[in-house]
């Protein structure tokens, strides 16, 4: 990054949504345009993808058509699915944006906002529609699998501001529920216990941070701001800003770990207070 250079292009933080979405996308472009005056082997990608377009929504349709086509599934029958979806529901452009400023400011390795929409699997895995067609919607799901090894039900319930961190081997079932500014790393699982059917899975309130190879199994509820260390096994329902760790998954307890003050899906802070922690069963 050149020096003088900050991290995160000024932007009000009260902008409406549309405004939003127009500034996120001329700040796109631009950084497209440099990359390609840069580096003119992506200058034709780059152009293709996003320069020759003219929104988020277009760009981002055309990009998931030709990630997930194949020979019987056309990209531009993909083309015209994505752009119809986003075009009937303002809120996932909304999402979008949120998800490609979440992994922007959260994500120290995410060099721009167009490299999240270029190459952030765990971006474009997330961008699900949410139209009533089951078939289309779980052909959909398995394409999505294969491409990118993340493997999120239709039916599952996804927030705003969703970061997953990686991504590869995330699985989510399909009654879980993510609510916003949730960050999630690779091979977390939001399962069942069984083959039962109905509501079964997990929900994740708002400001949970999920750490790598986590699973959380059944119908539990973790609370709004809590965190979930890397590799617990979470069988029970953890507290708002609480801290669980361990298999099985206890909640740790300290002077201050106990309520944690941060918001840790967005502060990414995997091990504060560790010095504090003692464990109870």
């Amino acid at each position: 990054m050149p020096a003088g250079e900050s991290r995160h292009a000024s932007q009000p933080a009260t902008a409406e949504p549309d405004e939003e979405a127009s500034w996120l996308w001329a700040e796109i472009k631009a950084e497209s345009r440099r990359d390609a005056e840069s580096e003119p082997a992506l200058a034709s990608y780059l152009y293709s993808t996003i320069l020759s377009h003219s929104s988020l929504e277009r760009s981002l349709s055309f990009h998931l058509g030709n990630k997930l086509c194949s020979s019987t599934l056309l990209s531009t029958l993909l083309y015209d699915l994505f752009l119809n979806t986003f075009s009937g529901d303002p809120d996932l452009r909304s999402a979008a944006v949120a998800d490609l400023r979440a992994a922007r400011s959260r994500d120290p390795a995410c060099a721009s906002f167009s490299h999240c929409l270029l190459n952030y699997k765990g971006f474009l895995a997330c961008q699900l529609w949410t139209q009533s067609r089951r078939p289309l919607a779980l052909a959909l799901q398995s394409r999505i699998s294969d491409v990118f090894a993340v493997d999120i039900h239709p039916g599952a319930t996804l927030g705003k501001g969703i970061l997953f961190d990686h991504a590869t081997g995330v699985v989510i079932g399909e009654t879980a529920v993510i609510g916003n500014n949730v960050s999630i790393l690779h091979h977390v699982t939001l399962g069942g216990t069984g083959k039962a059917g109905g509501d079964r899975h997990p929900k994740i309130g708002d400001g949970v941070l999920i750490g790598a190879g986590a699973t959380i199994l059944g119908n539990v509820k973790i609370g709004e701001g809590a965190k979930i260390g890397a590799g617990s096994v979470v069988l029970m329902e953890v507290p708002p800003r609480a801290t669980a760790v361990g298999n099985p998954a206890r909640l740790v307890e300290g002077k201050e770990a106990s309520k944690l003050e941060e918001c840790p899906g967005m502060s990414m802070d995997h091990t504060s207070f560790m010095s504090n922690w003692s464990y109870t069963i």
